[in-house]
């Protein structure tokens, strides 16, 4: 017989944040022994699929909760957050578009939401105590709902399931449905934007990461090999229709999802950074967002002056930091929003994309408010610009240069 830990009377309900992952699996009748209060399982829909959701409300309740509530934010999570993001052309360490950090604040302010709904007195998450969501899910509770106590059961002394051996031996003990075996396997994250994959043999940055890896997308060497043309058209910085059909945002994504799989764009393999100081190798697919953010930069570069687009990229830069570092819901992101949706007021045009064997370029850029001219631009020197002007230019530029050797 499994002896249940002592119950705790300072806890009367609890929303935890729930995937229906090995982790949450395991970490929602950990939770009902050891406080001895009602769970409600909160499952947030962002796009992961059918796949991950079939069931999951079923297998919540086997699992010991009292409640499930599922949340459909794939819209908000595209037009709110995913386009916010692709505005700012922000990306982590150069490469890593942001996919499961920018879904954590927003899972975690709908969670919020749904623990006033349920007026409950406490919220939880199953991230562990060596990653970044950890810090991403805790910040937003601390900044939306400070009243809330947080529990997060992996930095919990008294948590025992610190390994996913364990996890399953707990799992089968309580007759709790999972999938996972001890075999070595990958842990991911999925969602509208992306997909990530961590552990199993790409925990040796000196291993490829296999063809079949990947889920998003075709491995490169199994790419058509012939290219494929897609049109996106922009207002103001936000895509509004994919080959001339109108369509919101989430669905967007999910068509140029397709389109970019097909021809395995948006695959990263990246050792980064983590928040916490440790340094963590993972593979990323991000095919839609990847020829997004491909059209967006191509019509900037048509519309926006050099000084706003240079200040916009060290803008970008730590608007990347914030997002990664979980601080979505802070004064200084909002500031940078404000900076940021003024330097899109022009970015309106349609842009083509070529994608061909893991890559999305720009192959056709318009728009009506462009500042190129295509009679400046020429080496035919005409009246508009006088060259002997820039000798003037040149001396003054350079007049801190003069005898530095």
């Amino acid at each position: 017989m499994i002896e249940s830990p002592p119950m705790s009377n300072t806890i009367k309900k609890i929303v935890l944040a729930y995937s229906g992952g090995l982790d949450t699996s395991v970490i929602l009748p950990w939770l009902k022994e050891k406080y001895g209060c009602k769970v409600v399982a909160f499952v947030a829909d962002v796009g992961q699929g059918e796949g991950e959701l079939e069931g999951i409300e079923k297998k919540a309740i086997a699992s010991g909760a009292d409640k499930c509530v599922v949340a459909d934010l794939r819209k908000e999570f595209a037009e709110q957050y995913c386009f916010r993001m692709l505005k700012a052309q922000a990306s982590y360490e150069s490469l890593y578009l942001l996919g499961t950090s920018i879904a954590r604040p927003l899972i975690a302010k709908a969670q919020v939401d749904c623990a006033r709904r349920e007026k409950a007195d406490a919220v939880g998450h199953g991230a562990t105590g060596k990653g970044n969501d950890q810090v991403r899910f805790e910040l937003t509770f601390i900044a939306l709902a400070p009243d809330l106590k947080i529990i997060a059961p992996w930095k919990d002394p008294s948590f025992e399931l610190t390994s996913r051996e364990a996890a399953i031996e707990y799992a089968k003990a309580r007759n709790i449905p999972i999938q996972q075996s001890k075999k070595k396997i990958y842990s991911r994250d999925r969602n509208l934007w992306h997909i990530s994959h961590e552990g199993a043999d790409l925990e040796d940055p000196q291993n490829e990461p296999k063809d079949d890896l990947w889920v998003m997308s075709v491995p490169v060497s199994k790419a058509p090999a012939k290219p494929e043309y897609v049109e996106i058209e922009f207002k103001a910085g936000v895509p509004v229709a994919v080959d001339g059909v109108k369509m919101p945002g989430h669905d967007i994504i999910a068509e140029l999802n397709k389109i970019g799989g097909r021809h395995a764009v948006g695959q990263v393999d990246l050792v980064e950074n983590r928040l916490v100081g440790i340094k963590s190798r993972g593979a990323y697919e991000t095919p839609g967002g990847t020829i997004l953010y491909a059209a967006h930069r191509a019509l900037e570069a048509l519309v926006l002056d050099r000084d706003t687009a240079h200040y916009k990229e060290q803008v970008a830069l730590k608007y990347a930091e914030m997002v990664y570092y979980g601080q979505w819901f802070c004064p200084l992101r909002k500031a940078i929003d404000s900076f940021i949706d003024a330097t899109q007021a022009n970015v309106t045009g349609k842009v083509r994309v070529k994608c061909f064997k893991g890559r999305a370029t720009a192959a056709g850029t318009e728009s009506p408010n462009s500042l190129y001219s295509s009679q400046l631009a020429s080496f035919t020197m005409g009246q508009e610009y006088t060259p002997s002007d820039a000798t003037g230019f040149i001396k003054l530029f350079g007049l801190q240069m003069r005898g530095r050797g």
